[in-house]
């Protein structure tokens, strides 16, 4: 049960960091000509609280680091600490090194390890875009192995959810193309008009809400708020209810 919580969490927070998507691409009408420019991708590190139906199941992590030139790394921690999550041990790391360019976090390699008390595996994925072709080994299903031809604009759930932070603007529509761990699949996101109030914590921040509108009973929704890098908070829900729910605690800019 935990192993598929913290399954969910990998891949909405999705932070992809889940979920944890026709090619990676925001469409909307033409902007107007005083539209400001999207948000430059910066250095940062940020905390969550993981809840799951209401309780406190663990933290995560998320952290963006410049390698140099275009060249970045985004990773995820999560760790379970409470409740079922403490008796295994259970904790995720990801981690994707990939290129900012054109206006495209274009991903180049991934690795995932899961580690528990009765439970470790390990997947090592590489972006050919020369080949254009990702490909996977570790331990999947022998069907997630097979190479998936790549299309201009493909990213990860981690990307993903950076390129919703870049791409979010009042009464927009998303769609990107996700491919990861052997998997590729369209997702569709709707930006809300306004935006609304989210508190968090002691905190409250004026957010734009985020959702995915083509998971069918699966919902994933994101609060992006101006000036933040990751999203404030990014809840899952099954059949109207709610699932896992990250929520930010803190963040700052890194050098």
């Amino acid at each position: 049960m935990m192993a598929g919580i913290m399954k969910r969490l990998l891949l909405t927070a999705a932070f992809a960091l889940a979920a944890w998507l026709p090619s990676g691409h925001a469409q909307d009408a033409a902007p107007a000509p005083d539209a400001a420019a999207p948000p430059a991708l910066q250095p940062f590190v940020a905390s969550y609280q993981a809840y799951n139906e209401g309780k406190l199941a663990g933290h995560a992590t998320m952290r963006v680091v410049h390698n140099g030139g275009a060249q970045w790394r985004a990773d995820l921690g999560i760790e379970g600490s409470r409740g079922f999550a403490g008796i295994l041990g259970l904790n995720i790391q990801q981690s994707t090194v990939f290129d900012d360019v054109g206006e495209q976090y274009r991903p180049l390699s991934q690795s995932t390890v899961r580690k528990g008390l009765f439970l470790g595996k390990k997947v090592l994925g590489v972006y050919d875009w020369n080949a254009r072709s990702a490909q996977w080994k570790g331990d999947l299903k022998k069907e997630r192995l097979k190479p998936i031809a790549l299309q201009d604009g493909d990213m990860n759930g981690l990307l993903i959810d950076l390129a919703i932070i870049r791409d979010a603007v009042p009464g927009k529509r998303l769609q990107y193309r996700f491919v990861e761990l052997g998997r590729a699949r369209d997702h569709i996101y709707e930006v809300a008009n306004e935006s609304e109030n989210v508190q968090v914590g002691e905190l409250s921040y004026a957010a734009l809400r985020v959702s995915r509108v083509n998971g069918g009973n699966d919902e994933t929704i994101f609060w992006v708020a101006d000036g933040v890098p990751t999203p404030v908070r990014i809840l899952q829900r099954e059949n109207g209810q709610d699932g896992i729910d990250l929520r930010l605690t803190e963040y700052q800019g890194v050098n």
